[in-house]
């Protein structure tokens, strides 16, 4: 079983095991646009300086999802700013990522119905040890069992950022978790703290602008 990018990893998380969605999926798009940034930066593919995304490595990687926004990045001249880029990026990536899992296989698409007569369709887990491995990092680095990497850290700040930690099934407090995960994504570095900052901001955004 191969390990799933830092996007899959958190759309998994972001799911119970029946394939039903614990947040906002406006907030999970901005959320999942945030994890494949921090995997482009890790991977020294693209900087990020004074807020703006430059791109140095344009080679493909074979993740649909993390390509066409590679390629979306110095394409789009309008949306240059990371808060930007977010905004654009999180327009199609639920469904994109979403899509690329069943592809692979992760997750199956299954009609279900409500009161034995609407139809309406979920994506459900193919094994559920693909949701145990997606949070394993993130329960070892929440409990102190492990030092997280960059990855991680980003997964941590941004399943706080989600409010879907119930999802770790941990005997925390839930307060006390969330403080948890977004103490670790901060004190990892700059670039973590910065990028799920930003994710968080637009999230609480979103929320407010709702009831305007």
């Amino acid at each position: 079983m191969n390990r799933l990018p830092l996007h899959q990893d958190l759309h998994l998380m972001a799911h119970n095991e029946a394939g039903k969605l614990l947040t906002h999926q406006s907030s999970l798009a901005l959320a999942l646009a945030g994890a494949v940034l921090t995997e482009l930066v890790l991977a020294e593919r693209v900087a990020v300086v004074q807020g703006r995304i430059t791109v140095s490595d344009r080679r493909r990687t074979d993740d649909p999802v993390i390509d066409a926004l590679l390629d979306l990045i110095p394409r789009d001249r309008d949306h240059r700013d990371v808060r930007s880029w977010f905004k654009a990026a999180a327009k199609d990536i639920y469904v994109r990522t979403r899509d690329d899992l069943v592809a692979k296989g992760v997750l199956a698409p299954v009609t279900r119905r409500r009161m034995g007569m609407l139809p309406y369709l979920r994506y459900q887990l193919t094994d559920i040890s693909w949701a145990v491995r997606a949070s394993s990092g993130v329960r070892s680095a929440a409990e102190g069992f492990k030092q997280p990497d960059a990855g991680c850290a980003t997964l941590c700040g941004l399943v706080a950022v989600l409010r879907v930690e119930a999802e770790l099934y941990l005997s925390q407090p839930s307060g006390r978790l969330v403080e948890r995960l977004r103490a670790i994504a901060d004190e990892h570095s700059p670039t973590v703290k910065e990028l799920v900052h930003i994710v968080d901001t637009l999230v609480a955004e979103a929320a407010v602008a709702v009831y305007r």
